[in-house]
């Protein structure tokens, strides 16, 4: 056997041998050539010979037995059980530093591994109580998560799930294609539309897809419910605001027509009630018609358009008071200029309204602002005194508005891809009103 070959606690003894026998070789050259007798000679050396071995093999235990408990501890750790500790021996030396670490590190690997439980424990519980459906598939489309909701969806519990492949589940679909998106989807324990998300993340080296499915039925029935309600609220307020003073003087005609004798300004009182009658029924029939316009905005055309040139034509319309235009860089977007030439329009009218009131200036203007243009316009009026009725539809604090002018901007702004945003300008006077369109 070679020493290559040798194991480490044999090359410790190799060691201890070796470095006992120039001692032990000296020792029994000097005990035979002296004049001991043969018995004494004997018995000496066979004592320098088993102290000599004894201690090599001591010496061989004392290194491997450290090492064999610290194997076992790793052992015991890979395993995970965190449970066991080295005892540390009195004195500070290398085999202290060793053990320590050891009893760091395991002590480590536990906290870990509790974090790891108790970071499960929750994930399992929120995944549990969410209203959403979520499935995780391995890189072979078969599952291997589902939550509660998943559960309820599919209508079978998760131990009859787990393993199955997507495509017997009915969900090939939700692995394909962009999202996030809607699909109309049919499922044991639901029917509606869903909106799909999906990601990827990586388990054990391998590629896993992560699927969520949200219900937007209900929440599609609770925004139509408030819609109606919110519908209705309006018209039943405008419809009271009319149908209330023609009541009252068709009934004071009515009781004018019966009565024996007519007053000498019977005419002049019938002419005045039957033109209230008529101004409330056009001013409701302009109202409903407003509403209408407002249901019928048709989708944009887009065609190339001049920023400058749209901005400048549109300034030059307004003719109460002088419209400053800042101009930006020359920018040409994608937009329908008749519906962005009515937006801006608006935004410019509600400007010069406002500023007329403190004999102040109009300001309209554009610039690049990341992957958007941004136009602004800024007046010197008293500001928006409640910004979060600004798009309300019919909700107006002028004298005869009709409250739809910012609502309509709103939407084809957003019809374009873009939004509209009106915020006052501290601390300088006036309110500032900024489009952005994608480029």
């Amino acid at each position: 056997m070679t020493k290559k070959e040798l194991g480490h606690e044999s090359r410790v003894l190799l060691y201890s041998v070796l470095a006992g026998l120039p001692g032990s070789i000296i020792a029994l050259i000097f005990l035979w050539s002296s004049n001991h007798p043969p018995r004494v000679q004997w018995t000496l050396t066979i004592l320098i010979v088993i102290f000599w071995f004894g201690f090599a093999l001591a010496l061989r235990g004392r290194i491997a037995y450290p090492l064999q408990t610290v194997s076992n501890l790793l052992a015991a750790l890979r395993e995970g059980d965190y449970s066991i500790r080295m005892k540390k021996p009195r004195t500070h030396d290398s085999l202290y530093d060793v053990i320590t670490e050891v009893n760091e590190l395991g002590e480590t690997l536990r906290e870990q591994r509790l974090g790891a439980l108790e970071a499960t424990a929750l994930l399992s519980t929120v995944m549990g109580q969410i209203e959403v459906a979520i499935f995780a598939f391995d890189h072979n489309q078969i599952l291997r998560l589902v939550n509660r909701a998943g559960e309820r969806l599919l209508a079978q519990p998760a131990e009859r799930l787990i393993g199955r492949t997507a495509e017997e589940l009915n969900l090939a679909a939700c692995l394909q294609g962009e999202v996030p998106r809607t699909m109309e989807m049919i499922f044991p324990g639901g029917v509606g539309r869903w909106e799909v998300h999906r990601s990827t993340f990586r388990q054990g080296g391998l590629p896993h897809e992560l699927i969520v499915l949200s219900d937007l039925s209900r929440a599609l029935r609770e925004e139509e419910r408030q819609a109606w309600q919110r519908i209705i609220r309006v018209l039943g307020h405008e419809l009271n605001n009319s149908l209330a003073p023609i009541k009252s003087i068709a009934g004071s005609l009515e009781n004018l027509l019966t009565q024996n004798s007519l007053p000498e300004d019977w005419k002049s009182d019938t002419q005045r009630g039957l033109s209230v009658i008529g101004s409330r029924a056009e001013s409701l029939s302009n109202f409903m018609q407003s509403y209408a316009n407002l249901a019928r905005l048709p989708q944009p055309k887009l065609q190339p358009l001049n920023v400058g040139d749209w901005i400048r034509h549109v300034a030059r319309l307004e003719t109460r008071m002088p419209v400053e235009v800042e101009e930006g860089t020359p920018i040409t977007i994608q937009g329908d200029r008749d519906q962005l030439e009515q937006l801006l329009i608006n935004l410019i009218r509600n400007a010069v309204d406002a500023s007329s009131e403190t004999g102040g200036k109009v300001r309209v203007g554009w610039s690049r602002s990341g992957t958007n243009l941004e136009v602004w316009v800024e007046d010197e009026g008293p500001g928006i005194a409640n910004p979060a009725n600004v798009f309300v539809p019919f909700f107006t604090t002028k004298p005869g508005g009709s409250g739809i002018g910012l609502v309509l901007c709103r939407q084809i702004a957003e019809a374009h891809g873009g939004r509209v945003a009106l915020e006052n300008r501290t601390p300088l006077r006036g309110a500032r009103a900024r489009l952005f369109l994608p480029l």
